[in-house]
């Protein structure tokens, strides 16, 4: 398949490398000069436009910021200059009501779109083993399989358009939540004197055990190698947490669904991340407690 993929960040890069090694022409697109280079150095063809970069395609893939860029490049570089017959497959995180209205626009032009959010980071964005949540209709759902499969080791349906959002924005107020109240666990056991790898040996074995815990301590030189081992460094960033924090708050406002944890999450991660920590990994909040 000839696919463009669109957005080469420390998430897309790894995706459309992962596209290329399964036998796909990718024609690559970012606003970012070294970005576009290093897709090229991986075997991507990069075009200095998306209108470029979508002509003749099979397959659209974005990988972008925001659902307000989401917007923009779909309706002005993507509806009506890709082909008609290319699925479209927005990976990006983005509101709800956002991803709704791109796939309605891209119906109405004849383009079969699914919303397909992404779970796992940047080590696993690189190894092609993401986990997609993807939102569409059975048909669209059908053709993204064998595209998302090249990038990731789980594909699942969700539901209708926006349902692969409405998964991965209540996914992410757990882990956002979780997160905080490991590094909870973890900050009592060693005031109350307990070693650490000791807590960790009981609680991951006992009914406090969780994937914050198990997969991504937030604690250096326990458990499987985490971030935490690398100062912080790479993974999933405070930043990016606050967003998807935000707008799972903007969600449940939205549909009037309490979340307590979830704000209070939301609320410690803003501050974490206005105090100059937006660059750290997620599981660097334990520094504030």
């Amino acid at each position: 398949m000839r696919i463009a993929f669109i957005g080469l960040g420390n998430m897309g890069g790894g995706m459309a490398v992962n596209l290329v090694k399964a036998g796909h022409s990718v024609a690559a697109f970012d606003v970012v000069e070294a970005a576009l280079e290093r897709a090229r150095e991986n075997g991507c063809t990069p075009f200095t436009s998306v209108r470029e970069a979508v002509q003749g395609a099979d397959a659209v893939v974005s990988m972008l910021p925001n659902g307000a860029i989401v917007q923009s490049v779909y309706f002005a570089d993507v509806l009506g200059h890709a082909p008609t017959a290319a699925l479209l497959l927005d990976c990006s995180t983005i509101d709800v009501a956002a991803a709704k209205d791109v796939a309605s626009a891209a119906l109405a032009q004849g383009y079969a779109m699914v919303d397909a959010p992404v779970s796992g980071g940047i080590a696993a964005a690189n190894a092609g083993t993401l986990t997609f949540m993807v939102g569409g209709s059975e048909a669209g759902f059908a053709a993204a399989q064998p595209v998302l499969a090249a990038m990731g080791k789980t594909v699942i349906h969700a539901g209708d358009s926006g349902a692969g959002q409405a998964a991965k924005i209540c996914n992410n107020m757990l882990l956002g939540a979780s997160m905080v109240a490991t590094a909870e666990a973890f900050k009592l056991a060693e005031r109350l004197g307990l070693d650490l790898q000791t807590f960790y040996d009981i609680s991951s074995k006992a009914s406090g055990q969780c994937w914050s815990m198990t997969a991504y301590c937030p604690v250096p030189g326990v458990g499987p190698v985490s971030p935490a081992d690398n100062g912080y460094q790479g993974g999933f960033a405070t930043a990016l947490m606050l967003k998807d924090l935000k707008l799972a708050m903007a969600a449940a406002q939205d549909v009037g669904a309490p979340v307590p944890m979830g704000h209070r999450a939301e609320e410690l991660y803003r501050a974490f991340a206005e105090a100059g920590n937006g660059g750290l990994d997620f599981s660097s909040i334990i520094a504030t407690l």
